[in-house]
């Protein structure tokens, strides 16, 4: 298991410097946008929202996968020291991007006003043209970022979303405030991605760079991409059904939910949901590499182990942080928008069950697939997906609004979870700890309830209940993890090899993992 160990450390590593880019982009966004929701107010706010809806549609289109076939391939290559095969990833999928992307943003301009008139809403087809541009610039960063993804060299991806978040929100706030409204935002939103894209792809031409000269300097773009194209191919026709069934809900929610307001609501439930991102996006982002790496027959010990391990100690992270979101959603919205987003913390609430299936290896399953090349087998789950999606989400999003859509959302991920995981264990032999994933949920669900009640009980301002809560879900649910052997002492161990890569944050973590297993020597705990 040493080769797991230190996988397990380059991928902490990786993750951390993921997470402080993450955290820091969204507090810069968080604060703009709370601004823009004040200064926009909820219907124009939901107007916005809804002006995103077509050219993110479009983006859908520009991949077809070739961003994910560069973080295997360069991911693979980087692990058989092959440079001249990197160069190549790297060339063959800005090319890819640049070609398609500028296609898309075009297409997107002309259509406008059919896009406008299909969301109902005539009026925005000048804020979807000027938001056209995003399709080309987002193209550049994502490129960007798979490129730091698959040579796991995340702080560059955190500098290129930190000055992401900077200048746009830095735009969208001063335009807003000029008085230009949604034209403003959108105008904001737009130049801040293609200053991210250029960013981006300055960093990756200066990795590019720095890679040692290859033997041979011929760059082989054609059979490249034919490579990339035949991989992603499959993942990307999946990805796209699964984004286009996304973008089905918001266009049927804004054909059947007429009031701005609740979209506004929605919307910023779904802002408040990325506090659950922090945590588990650094997580799905590193494990593909991770998986990416290994050969299931010459190394199918250590992909057993990292697989289960994965599952483990991302749920004992996305779990508890979901509890403690969904527990105070109210007092935590109410902190910072008072009355004026009422819809929001039920909203929240809902929304962020989802991210307890990662107790279930949701974040794991996946990555594992993708990452020893089942992408096929992958796009087959995305269809049933979408096959279940459309009629549920029409169905329910009509008649329920809001309350539908994410219902929805609970529901058609489920199938090819649980299908996925069957998959893993007919064809690795490797499967779930059911028991730890259990006690994880129920340490989890402990703490967020007893939580719930107290801060319901209390008769106190918002800010005061919400410190009041976190503190108490942090002492109960440490309580309750030890005493059900949610955590052991193993763990502890565990978590101290992996945490030795993380520099400054080192003695922090490890005076905290010592103290927990001090606590449990004193209690006999095990």
């Amino acid at each position: 298991m040493s080769k797991a160990a230190e996988m397990a450390k380059v991928s902490v590593k990786g993750g951390f410097h993921l997470l402080w880019g993450l955290v820091t982009s969204t507090m810069i966004s968080a604060v703009g946008t709370i601004v823009i929701a004040k200064l926009l107010g909820a219907s124009n706010y939901g107007l916005y929202s809804v002006a995103l809806t077509a050219p993110t549609l479009i983006s859908v289109f520009r991949d077809w996968g070739i961003n994910t076939a560069m973080v295997r391939y360069s991911a693979q290559y980087n692990s058989e020291k092959d440079v001249a095969k990197i160069r190549s990833v790297f060339l063959s999928g800005l090319a890819f991007e640049v070609i398609l992307g500028s296609s898309l943003s075009l297409l997107c301009f002309v259509l406008s006003p059919f896009l406008a008139a299909t969301l109902h809403r005539p009026a925005i087809a000048p804020l979807i043209q000027i938001l056209s541009l995003f399709i080309l610039t987002g193209g550049l960063v994502n490129t960007a970022s798979a490129a730091f993804t698959g040579l796991e060299t995340m702080h560059l991806y955190s500098v290129t979303l930190i000055i992401q978040s900077l200048v746009k929100t830095g735009l969208i706030v001063g335009l807003v405030a000029l008085g230009l409204g949604t034209v403003g935002a959108v105008t904001g939103y737009s130049v801040g991605v293609l200053i991210a894209g250029l960013t981006g792809v300055f960093l990756m031409w200066t990795m590019y760079k720095s890679l040692p000269q290859p033997a041979s300097s011929k760059l082989e773009m054609l059979g490249t991409i034919k490579t990339m194209f035949t991989y992603g191919l499959p993942f990307s026709i999946g990805s796209i059904l699964t984004a286009f069934l996304t973008q089905f809900y918001t266009i049927i929610l804004a054909i059947y939910v007429t009031n701005n307001a609740v979209i506004g609501n929605y919307s910023l439930a779904v802002l408040f949901s990325v506090l659950i991102t922090f945590f588990a996006t650094p997580v799905t982002t590193m494990l593909f590499p991770a998986f990416s790496k290994l050969d299931p027959q010459r190394d199918n010990e250590t992909l057993k182990g990292v697989f289960q391990y994965s599952v483990k100690y991302a749920a004992l992270v996305v779990v508890p942080v979901t509890a403690i979101v969904m527990a105070l959603a109210q007092p935590g919205i109410g902190t910072i928008f008072g009355n004026a987003y009422t819809e929001a913390p039920l909203f929240l609430a809902l929304l962020s069950v989802t991210y307890l299936y990662s107790s279930f290896g949701s974040l794991s399953a996946g990555n594992l697939i993708i990452g020893q090349g089942f992408t096929t087998y992958n796009m087959w789950l995305s269809i049933l997906t979408v096959a279940i999606g459309f009629p549920l989400s029409f169905l329910l999003i009509s008649n329920f609004g809001v309350i539908g859509l994410i219902t929805t959302s609970l529901i058609v991920s489920l199938p090819s979870l649980f299908l996925s995981l069957r998959f893993i264990k007919n064809r690795f032999e490797i499967s779930l700890d059911w028991v730890s994933s259990a006690k994880i949920l129920f340490s989890s669900a402990i703490a967020g309830i007893l939580t719930y009640i107290l801060t319901f009980e209390i008769a106190f301002p918002d800010p005061i209940r919400l410190v009041i809560g976190i503190i108490a879900f942090c002492v109960i649910f440490v309580v309750a993890a030890l005493f059900t052997g949610t955590v052991k002492r193993a763990d502890l161990g565990n978590m101290k090899e992996i945490t030795n890569s993380l520099g400054p944050l080192r003695g922090p973590l490890r005076s905290l993992l010592d103290f927990l297993d001090k606590l449990i020597a004193v209690f006999h705990l095990e």
